[in-house]
């Protein structure tokens, strides 16, 4: 579904100052091309595996690198983009629960076309995939590699591309609420990696957030499975039911790692 063929009520596309790199962006060619490309993902995801337990298996008899000086720059350019693209979607989320209620913010698809959205719903996308470079330092630093971080990073960028592009709905708060979210863990992370510590009750608050950010994409998509007859919110099965999948296992992951690193005693602060 491209640009041109999306009926969007134009009081849901409010004027917000876009700058004109933002005005400028050719949503419908980005959208045609990744449509095209829609076996770029999993071939990534596959490249993704095979390189990362593959340096995980070259570096069992070698020495750790430490890369703290590129761990940090890494982590602060995350903290930086999350901050400024979580302020620039919630603009139109804002304006849309506001002035639309909760159903429209959720069921609109006006953040796929907005001037300003438009671009910052595409980076969130890209963004999954330049994230999997979380797992190779990782395993370059020979730290431990957990279920939870690879599954989590693989299938969120995989699915993203999917959501993207069949504009599913409830995109325009994943991106919100996510892109918040990781401006706080890349901000902890870049803390980490310069080798401060830090208090347990931070890294508690993100995790916390982190499951309170899945619970609600949950009961979002709860939501959207009452509302999917209705055309403005119309959704596909494929869709519904894969966020079903990956926000409960998401969820129970989550709660699995918080319950056996905060309260079993275990935990230290340390460079993750």
């Amino acid at each position: 579904m491209l640009d041109m063929e999306l009926n969007v009520d134009p009081s849901e596309v409010q004027p917000l100052g876009e700058y004109d790199f933002e005005k400028n962006f050719n949503a419908t060619a980005v959208r045609k091309w990744m449509i095209e490309n829609r076996d770029k993902p999993l071939i990534f995801g596959a490249i993704y595996l095979i390189l990362v337990f593959g340096i995980q298996h070259f570096m069992k008899e070698r020495r750790a690198f430490h890369l703290r000086t590129p761990l940090t720059l890494w982590s602060f350019s995350l903290t930086v983009f999350s901050v400024v693209a979580a302020s620039r979607v919630w603009k139109q989320m804002a304006f849309l629960l506001l002035n639309k209620g909760f159903k429209q913010s959720v069921c609109s698809r006006s953040v796929y076309v907005h001037p300003v959205s438009r671009l910052w719903i595409f980076l969130f996308t890209m963004s999954k995939f330049v994230e999997l470079g979380d797992t190779v330092f990782i395993v370059l630093r020979k730290k431990k590699l957990i279920f939870l971080h690879w599954y989590h990073h693989l299938t969120t960028a995989v699915l993203s591309w999917y959501n993207h592009n069949e504009m599913a709905v409830g995109c325009g708060w994943i991106a919100a609420l996510n892109f918040s979210v990781h401006g706080l863990t890349y901000t902890y992370y870049t803390v980490t990696a310069m080798g401060i510590r830090v208090p347990k009750s931070i890294a508690i608050t993100i995790t916390t957030s982190q499951m309170v950010q899945m619970t609600g994409f949950l009961i979002m998509n709860i939501f959207i499975f009452f509302w999917k007859d209705d055309k403005v919110c119309h959704t596909t099965w494929p869709l519904l039911l894969s966020g079903y999948w990956v926000y409960i296992t998401f969820l129970i992951l989550f709660v699995n790692y918080f319950f056996k690193t905060y309260l079993s005693g275990t935990w230290k602060s340390k460079e993750e």
